[in-house]
């Protein structure tokens, strides 16, 4: 189907094939904060993850197709969803056969993954990122790409570019090919995509700084910044710093200087305090006030805020924010999915929330309104 849409962004409707614990389930949504409830265990997560893989990427678990596959049949998987765009409805389908790549349709259209950020945006926040301010900066760069890809849908494809030509790039080096010839094609789309992501992360940190500031919340607000190694030349210089390192990259084996190596930096504001030095709770406000300052920016420029994924986070929170927080989201009109374990989590959501409630019958998820 494709038609006009009404309405702000949603997933009207979800079908999972074969998708983990779901030998087969079809959830109607209305769009509406949606609370899924059920035992640890039950399939609550993976419907999450489904919804996460309407958009680019690996979804918010980054796990091998394979994995996904209910088991023991190993038979593949698929989901099938429509959504409210951006002024249109889509039909997507996305699968994988077993041994084979994922796939995609997006109305009937083979199309790339980079296509999914053109008509949806979704954001997560999972227990796994708890710990986001205090390990390594790959984890913190995926989380600055999935808020600046609800920016910027050109942004995947220049992650992806960039990464493409550095891993061809890498090749040569770990290969000690020292012919100038093969690394100049690879180091200019180095050097064009570093361009255009490192801009786009930018641009994203500045939207998030101007939604933060006056936003009526509970929630902490955060300085930000986009910080290197140190020595690290300013994209600008990218060019002349790559044909320059090209030795120093050789005996690494691996380009040691780009974008890639990014860090997103975060300062609470309140107290002046690295968000890695805050404690576990303030760690945890920081990321949720950064959510929901994306949402806040998404639905002031496009009319439409980002379907959220929050999984367990409602049990982390005290009675008076997490009221803030379903508070927040509903004065945006967000499509939030979010999981617990007790129904009564979500009290405070009344009748403002749809409910969903997941078990285990069998070994395959249930899923009941």
């Amino acid at each position: 189907m494709k038609g006009k849409g009404v309405g702000g962004l949603a997933i009207t409707s979800l079908n999972l094939s074969h998708f983990r614990s779901h030998r087969a389930a079809r959830v109607i949504f209305d769009g509406r904060p949606v609370a899924i409830v059920g035992a640890n265990g039950a399939g609550k997560t993976n419907i999450l993850e489904a919804v996460s893989l309407l958009s680019p990427g690996r979804g918010m678990r980054r796990a091998a197709l394979v994995e996904m596959a209910r088991k023991p049949e190993n038979l593949g998987w698929k989901i099938t969803a429509e959504i409210r765009g951006f002024g249109a409805d889509h039909h997507i389908e996305t699968w994988a056969e077993a041994g084979e790549a994922r796939a995609l349709r997006i109305d009937q259209k083979v199309v790339p993954q980079s296509a999914l950020g053109r008509i949806a945006r979704v954001l997560w926040l999972v227990p796994a990122m708890d710990r986001l301010w205090i390990e390594a900066a790959e984890g913190r760069r995926r989380f600055l790409d999935r808020m600046t890809l609800s920016f910027s849908p050109d942004h995947a494809e220049a992650v992806l570019g960039y990464e493409k030509a550095m891993r061809d790039r890498n090749r040569l080096l770990k290969d000690q090919v020292s012919d100038p010839h093969w690394y100049r094609a690879l180091e200019a789309q180095m050097v064009e995509s570093a361009q255009v992501l490192t801009a786009n992360r930018r641009n994203a940190l500045i939207r998030l700084a101007a939604a933060q500031d006056g936003a009526e919340t509970v929630f902490p607000q955060a300085d930000l910044a986009l910080t290197g190694p140190e020595g690290e030349p300013p994209v600008e210089e990218f060019a002349e710093a790559l044909e320059a390192n090209r030795r120093r990259d050789m005996a690494a084996g691996r380009s040691l200087i780009g974008p890639h190596r990014s860090d997103l930096r975060a300062i609470y504001r309140a107290k002046n305090t690295p968000a890695d030095q805050c404690s576990t709770g303030e760690q945890k406000a920081l990321l949720i006030s950064l959510i929901l300052a994306n949402a806040r920016t998404l639905h002031a420029e496009l009319g439409a805020a980002p379907v959220l994924l929050l999984d367990e986070v409602a049990a982390h929170l005290d009675p008076a924010r997490r009221a803030a927080l379903y508070d927040e989201l509903c004065r945006l009109g967000v499509q939030a999915l979010m999981t617990g374990t007790e129904a009564s989590l979500f009290d405070h959501l009344g009748d403002r929330a749809q409910r969903l409630t997941v078990s285990d019958e069998a070994g395959s998820s249930r899923i009941d309104t």
